[in-house]
């Protein structure tokens, strides 16, 4: 028999929430990752216009990532 969803999960051991610092960070880091591997490589872009893209995508990926940890 399949269990409900969520039915034993929120009693699971050894499962711990990630730190807001740490999840806004990581939200940051991944995206702006991301949008520069796009604009570089698959775009061909130049090096400083990947970065700056990289360096805006990241910062509104980080003030997402604030606002959906304080909901």
């Amino acid at each position: 028999m399949i269990a409900p969803m969520g039915a034993g999960r929120d009693r699971a051991v050894g499962i711990v929430p990630m730190s807001k610092p740490l999840y806004i960070a990581m939200h940051a880091v991944v995206a702006a990752v991301f949008i520069f591997v796009l604009q570089r490589y698959a775009l061909s872009a130049t090096f400083e216009s990947s970065l700056i893209w990289a360096l805006t995508f990241g910062g509104c990926a980080a003030g997402l990532a604030y606002m959906q940890s304080n909901r």
